[in-house]
């Protein structure tokens, strides 16, 4: 699996804010000492896309009096940068035009993650979704929008789903139960979205559970949807970089790194696990509602 620059433009960024604090110096300084504005170290420290030059990094280590063993790591992780960069971007690129800013972030986050843990309250998630479920939400969202581009969202999906076939990649997703029940596109294409999700969690790397309208009343009410992304340590550098939570909003997505955070959101997957069923068990429900739904 390919982590692509994402991860260490992350981890490159996370070492020279670092630094740069130990250092006392300000993001306006540390351009001075590069020539570039504060806002791109922000960038650069933030790990979002920018030039990062073995210049750069050698100056600003010397500016903030890096160790030798820190040097090392910061080069070899701008390394790290360039190689996936020449390599190519990621396989979403071709879908610009669709894609919105932040979910662009997210898209390149779950290419690069090992875990993905997720809670949802009201849709299946894009990574399980069949194409006609796809094309039902996307007909709600934007009736007007243009086959083409329908299309387009679908096949960005079907993509998604690739992931799947890697056994290194691990998924475990929890539903509530108005997931399986909302009639999404009627009940044909119901029956088929969840025949597809007991299918899917006949893989290895798959967990899917339900839970039910009947447990007692649990975190996952309260938090909303969440997805917990978990990352492989780098290639070359070996660093790892900490897990993300991603929560999708109507107006806006949130992107959540810091420790008292995501430990919140590991503790609410703890709490939604315990009420939730058994493997077997939703799969029995999966199976009993086509049956109600074909019926």
């Amino acid at each position: 699996m390919a982590t692509g620059s994402t991860l260490a433009r992350r981890a490159l960024g996370r070492e020279l804010n670092r630094l740069r604090e130990a250092a006392k110096m300000s993001q306006s300084a540390a351009g001075r000492v590069i020539g570039v504005s504060p806002q791109t170290i922000g960038r650069m420290e933030d790990g979002q896309p920018t030039k990062v030059s073995d210049l750069y990094v050698n100056a600003l280590c010397d500016a903030y009096q890096a160790t030798d063993g820190e040097r090392v790591v910061l080069l070899g992780l701008a390394q790290e940068v360039r190689a996936a960069q020449r390599s190519g971007g990621g396989w979403w690129r071709a879908y610009a035009d669709e894609i919105p800013a932040d979910f662009d972030h997210y898209l390149a986050l779950e290419e690069a993650a090992k875990r993905l843990t997720a809670w949802k309250l009201t849709v299946v998630p894009g990574m399980l979704q069949t194409p006609e479920y796809r094309r039902a939400m996307i007909w709600t969202e934007t009736p007007n929008k243009d086959t083409e581009a329908v299309e387009k969202r679908i096949e960005i999906a079907t993509r998604r789903q690739a992931r799947l076939e890697e056994r290194d990649f691990a998924v475990d997703v929890i539903l509530s139960e108005a997931v399986v029940r909302d009639q999404i596109g009627g009940r044909s294409v119901m029956a088929n979205q969840l025949r597809h999700l007991a299918q899917a969690g006949d893989r290895p790397n798959v967990s899917i559970r339900v839970v039910p309208f009947s447990a007692p009343s649990h975190l996952g009410s309260f938090v909303g949807s969440f997805v917990l992304l978990e990352f492989p340590a780098l290639p070359s550098s070996k660093l790892t970089e900490p897990p993300v939570v991603y929560v999708e909003e109507y107006a806006g997505d949130l992107y959540l790194e810091r420790d008292s955070e995501v430990g919140r959101y590991r503790d609410a997957v703890a709490e939604i696990s315990r009420v939730a069923l058994d493997e077997q068990a939703t799969r029995r429900l999966l199976l009993e509602l086509v049956e109600e739904y074909t019926g």
